[in-house]
């Protein structure tokens, strides 16, 4: 039971105890006393044992001193002598008379008579009541006086703890506001003490949250490498543009950099961060006129950049500043191109996908425009694959007119009686005479089906060089598509044009990436087989990354291998790396099967590999990529 119910229940038992022992008191004295007077009166009856006169003389003597309830004389001859007053019955009409009940009743014989009284109580009795009556009272202004202190202390205290409750009600609202002393006072005090503490407790521990949360939330919604917002928040920003009711227009431009991939495989992949955090400083820069201006990393290799209240009248200046940056980091790198950038304008309820499929399509025609070239698309034509068709139409000039030339990269061998080649690499360029990246070049070819007319393009015109300076020497990689080499069609054109040129088919190393070969294991072993009768040698690039990798030991029986990339990083510290490549090593070994490394980029990579017994070693490290010389003819 709570204590503001128990304890009034307790106190009136106490005071009722109280008044049963005031009640008692009285009583008990009230007995006393009058049992007193009764032996007083019995005492001075000694003087009357002789009495033979009437009752009536015998009342009026005994009433100078006593009062009697009831008095009756009763002489043992004379009738006439009999005397009777008042009633045995108690006549007092007090409603507490009853709790006083006192019997002083007596019975004497005399010398003729006989004597039967009972003495008064009345004014004993009154004064009794009136005595447990002003005590009562006094009890019972007492309890009520406590009581009443009792509530007003509980209402204190009360209103105190549902402070405290509604103060501990709070707390998971994060509200942290300080504890009134001044509430939890007295025997409360303790409480405001633990709350302040828990308050102070919980705030450091809310704040630790939050700043732990930050940290989530940046590591979430921003990009690690470039410090850009990341993909969810641009999917936000997206959202946010295509809200109706949201009044807003600006640009969008799409930076594409379109190298990363082949930075990746050549050069490994902090090459690649290194890349991509060097075009991210070139858009801070240019974004830097414009302070609300948002950049995000869209994908591995694609940036966003929001520039809020901007015609797309201004936005040649924004792109031509973009660009200059652009072109500064090229000139101090051996790209062909750092990246593409396609422009857009939004507004209020742009359709989210629309600008995205419009945005693809700029950066598309931008691609075929020269390096680090920009295209503005304001709207698409009725054809919506405006920038595939520009791809397409790009595409057949760049064969129609044989537009390419050759870089060359040396692959050393590790031991001197090991002859390798050179790695050809082609690159394209558009009818501007600007250079196109490769990557793009290959993925829209792959895209629109003229991967087959691309590597046919490639052959010839190694040939052709070879054909017409037969003072260039040593054997030399071309890099063809595994579709083209899965292709009976392509295999017997291949394998005509060779048979008719067999001294220089015997200097040719074809490059397959081992991915598409792994697709079709018996294709690949057909062109292998093709390619081998007339003289030509096949290597496997970016080998090692498939599970079913040895099984071409077996099967395919290559010349060459090319490591991936990724075995070379960090192998004088990763011991998997150097377990894979030993075992590699020591399995294409007893077949026959060379051994190159590629994306050599450090001293210690390089002699490592050279004590796991590779047979040739491939990268910025060994030998950067250079133009093709033809040598003049005597």
């Amino acid at each position: 039971m709570a204590i503001s119910k128990s304890y009034p229940i307790f106190l009136l038992i106490i005071f009722l105890g109280l008044f049963a022992w005031v009640y008692q008191s009285e009583n008990s004295q009230l007995q006393f006393q009058q049992q007193q007077e009764l032996a007083r009166f019995k005492t001075s009856l000694t003087q009357y044992q002789q009495w033979q006169g009437n009752g009536v003389e015998l009342f009026k003597k005994l009433s100078e001193h006593y009062q009697f309830q009831f008095f009756q004389y009763v002489d043992d001859t004379d009738g006439s002598q009999n005397h009777t007053e008042g009633s045995l019955t108690s006549q007092h009409t007090h409603p507490f008379s009853s709790l006083f009940l006192i019997d002083l009743s007596h019975t004497e014989k005399l010398a003729t008579g006989r004597l039967q009284v009972k003495l008064s109580t009345n004014q004993a009795i009154d004064t009794a009541i009136s005595m447990t009556e002003m005590f009562g009272a006094i009890l019972l202004i007492s309890y009520l006086l406590l009581l009443a202190a009792f509530v007003l202390l509980m209402s204190k205290q009360k209103t105190a703890i549902r402070y405290a409750a509604d103060y501990i009600s709070k707390i998971p609202d994060l509200s942290f506001s300080a504890v009134a002393s001044s509430k939890l006072s007295g025997e409360l005090k303790p409480i405001a003490v633990s709350l302040e503490e828990c308050r102070s407790q919980l705030k450091v521990q809310i704040d630790k949250l939050n700043q732990e949360n930050e940290k989530l939330q940046k590591a979430a919604y921003q990009d690690t490498v470039t410090g850009f917002a990341s993909r969810p928040r641009f999917t936000q920003k997206l959202e946010n543009i295509s809200t109706p009711d949201m009044p807003q227009l600006g640009i969008m431009a799409m930076v594409k950099a379109t190298e990363l991939a082949q930075i990746n495989q050549k050069q490994g992949r902090t090459a690649g961060d290194d890349y991509l955090i060097k075009i991210s400083t070139c858009i801070r820069k240019a974004c830097s006129k414009y302070p609300d201006a948002e950049c995000f990393r869209v994908s591995s290799a694609d940036f966003a950049v929001f520039i809020p209240d901007i015609m797309l009248k201004d936005a040649p200046k924004f792109l031509d500043q973009l660009k200059v940056y652009l072109d500064e980091y090229l000139q101090v790198t051996e790209l062909e191109s750092v990246a593409h950038i396609g422009l857009v304008p939004y507004q209020q309820g742009t359709d989210a996908v629309n600008l995205l499929t419009i945005a693809d399509t700029a950066v598309s025609i931008a691609q075929t425009l020269g390096p680090n070239s920009y295209h503005i698309q304001e709207k698409l034509a009725v054809n919506e694959q405006l920038g595939d068709d520009r791809w397409k139409t790009t595409l057949n000039d760049l064969v129609t007119r044989r537009a390419l030339k050759f870089y060359q990269q040396p692959i050393q061998p590790c031991h001197t009686n090991i002859e390798l080649y050179r790695e050809l690499l082609a690159r394209f360029y558009n009818s501007e005479g600007k250079m196109l990246p490769t990557t793009t070049v290959i993925a829209m070819a792959e895209r629109h089906g003229m991967s087959t007319e691309l590597d046919k393009l490639v052959v010839i015109s190694v040939l052709k060089i070879l054909k017409e300076n037969p003072a260039i020497s040593g054997h030399f990689g071309i890099n063809i598509s595994a579709f083209s080499a899965h292709q009976d069609l392509f295999i017997a054109w291949l394998k005509d044009r060779l048979s008719n040129q067999k001294h220089i088919a015997s200097r040719l190393v074809f490059e397959i990436n081992e991915s598409g070969m792994q697709s079709n294991l018996g294709a690949s072993h057909k062109f292998v087989r093709e390619v081998h009768s007339v003289g030509s040698r096949v290597s496997i690039e970016r080998f090692g990354m498939s599970f079913t990798s040895f099984k071409f030991f077996s099967e395919v029986r290559p010349d060459y291998i090319k490591l991936d990339g990724s075995y070379t990083a960090n192998i004088d510290e990763d011991r998997n790396n150097k377990f894979f490549v030993r075992m590699m090593v020591d399995v294409a070994r007893r077949i026959g099967i060379r051994v190159i490394a590629t994306s050599v980029e450090r001293q210690e990579e390089k002699l490592i590999l050279e004590k796991m017994l590779v047979d040739g070693l491939q990268g910025y490290y060994i030998a950067q990529p250079e133009p093709m010389t033809i040598p003049d003819r005597i």
